[in-house]
């Protein structure tokens, strides 16, 4: 049978990720015994700590006042216990880590390479995709995405960096199409998607003197889940493209794009980093979340 305190770190746990599957998950421990903790601290209490239904886990008002209590107990013995350990041992295990194709091999490289010189116990593995992927399903220690605000209800997230975008097409492609003056001339122009986008098919675009957003439909003709690839695209004059400007920077001063609609910008965009809901950042997570951050202040995006 669990101690007290393990029954207590497993009700954090539910209420931080609200299912109890991904508590289990979390914890490296089965639903079964995850119910048995959470039913047998509720017998202890004499209180029932979670409504629970098909889709979702939250906690009754006598669950949100015992999680305001214990939560910050809970975390200062991790955070004690953490700081004891880390005199005694170096950092070792897994940490694998999802990040986007375009933004991991132009920036990945100094802070894994520094990172792993400081902690040579730590096997990473690095996934490079444009997808978003559930970090909890699918195991990941931690996610750098390049997108809106965050909405994550299920994971935790650090918001690190703006990343600014612009449209470009190529020189030859403008000499040649429709006149380009106004959001709306977009409906006559070869635009290039990038799919991935929560706006679809969709560009937001507003003025530099104004605050409201003009959506611009786009015409259909190419999408693509890779920003590089549409740079390359725009590069051979096959249309217009709204992309980071880490990507289309070079080209740029190259003079094989060309910026367009300079007095429009898209919403903003942001290099985040997503976490699963722990407690506490376990301390290799932590680790190389400082590492990192301290590079992407260096990053030119």
């Amino acid at each position: 049978m669990a101690g007290h305190l393990e029954r207590i770190k497993t009700f954090i746990a539910v209420a931080n990720a609200q299912s109890f599957s991904a508590a289990a998950r979390l914890q490296n421990n089965s639903s079964s015994a995850v119910t048995r903790h959470i039913a047998e601290l509720e017998e202890t209490l004499g209180v029932q700590l979670f409504v629970r239904t098909t889709r979702k886990v939250s906690l009754t008002q006598a669950g949100v006042q015992y999680f305001e209590k214990v939560h910050p107990l809970v975390s200062g013995i991790a955070a004690a216990d953490d700081t004891a350990r880390a005199y005694q041992e170096a950092l070792s295990g897994r940490l694998q880590i999802s990040c986007p194709l375009s933004f991991g091999t132009r920036f990945l490289v100094e802070p894994l390479t520094e990172f792993a010189s400081l902690h040579p116990g730590i096997d990473l593995k690095i996934n490079l995709t444009d997808s978003f992927v559930d970090i909890i399903r699918d195991d990941y220690d931690m996610a750098l995405r390049i997108s809106a605000a965050p909405a994550d209800k299920s994971t935790i997230w650090r918001k690190i960096r703006p990343v600014p975008r612009c449209l470009v097409a190529a020189p030859g492609y403008l000499e040649t199409a429709a006149g380009l003056a106004a959001p709306s001339d977009l409906q006559n122009h070869r635009c290039l998607g990038y799919s991935n986008q929560s706006e679809g098919g969709v560009w937001q675009l507003a003025g530099t003197s104004e605050n409201t957003m003009r959506p611009v439909r786009l015409p259909s003709g190419f999408a693509c889940n890779n920003g590089d690839l549409i740079a390359q695209m725009a590069i051979a004059g096959q249309g217009i493209a709204l992309l980071p400007r880490f990507i289309v920077q070079d080209a740029i001063e190259k003079n094989l794009l060309t910026e367009v609609l300079t007095d429009w910008q898209a919403p903003e965009i942001w290099l985040t980093a997503f976490y699963p809901p722990y407690q506490k950042l376990p301390l290799a997570i932590d680790q190389f979340t400082e590492v990192f951050e301290r590079h992407a202040g260096r990053f030119a995006l």
